[in-house]
């Protein structure tokens, strides 16, 4: 199957480390809370689980919303249960976070590093596949390595001075 990709511009050095950058505060940041929050085991379970949810709900989501938009056959219901999915992994975290009994600065807090979690791993995964070929190759270049930090966040800061 070829894919569409007359229109394609990758993603520079500078903003796939940026994203994996928002990805792992994100990720740790919610991770490090939850850890050291004051809560029951089942609690943190639950967090954890709608964490878990919301992460690959918006992966899969997204790749679906891709395949649909590049031709490639994807079932309605696969896309209705994406949907439900990812509203679900929201909704369970607003519940969660309404009725529990934490500083409303804590609930900020998760909150916010859930939607930079949600927003990173989607950027993520559109890198990743905007770099693949349609031999499904990934080119390394989706993968910044921790060397290439420094490098790459000069470059971004002499592009925005």
């Amino acid at each position: 199957m070829q894919l569409n990709r007359t229109n394609l511009n990758g993603p520079t050095p500078a903003y796939i480390f940026a994203t994996w950058g928002a990805l792992i505060i994100g990720v740790f940041g919610y991770l490090i809370g939850l850890w050291n929050a004051v809560l029951e085991l089942n609690e943190k379970g639950y967090y954890f689980a709608v964490f878990l949810l919301a992460m690959f709900s918006a992966v899969t989501l997204q790749k679906t919303i891709r395949d649909k938009a590049e031709g490639i056959p994807v079932t309605n219901v696969f896309v209705g249960m994406c949907w439900v999915a990812f509203s679900s992994s929201i909704a369970l975290l607003v519940v969660g976070l309404v009725n529990a009994t934490m500083a409303l600065s804590e609930k900020g807090f998760y909150g916010m590093s859930f939607i930079l979690a949600l927003f990173a791993i989607i950027t993520v995964q559109k890198n990743i596949r905007d770099l693949t070929d349609e031999q499904g190759v990934t080119d390394p270049s989706a993968f910044p390595k921790t060397s290439q930090g420094l490098d790459v966040a000069m470059d971004a800061s002499e592009l925005i001075d």
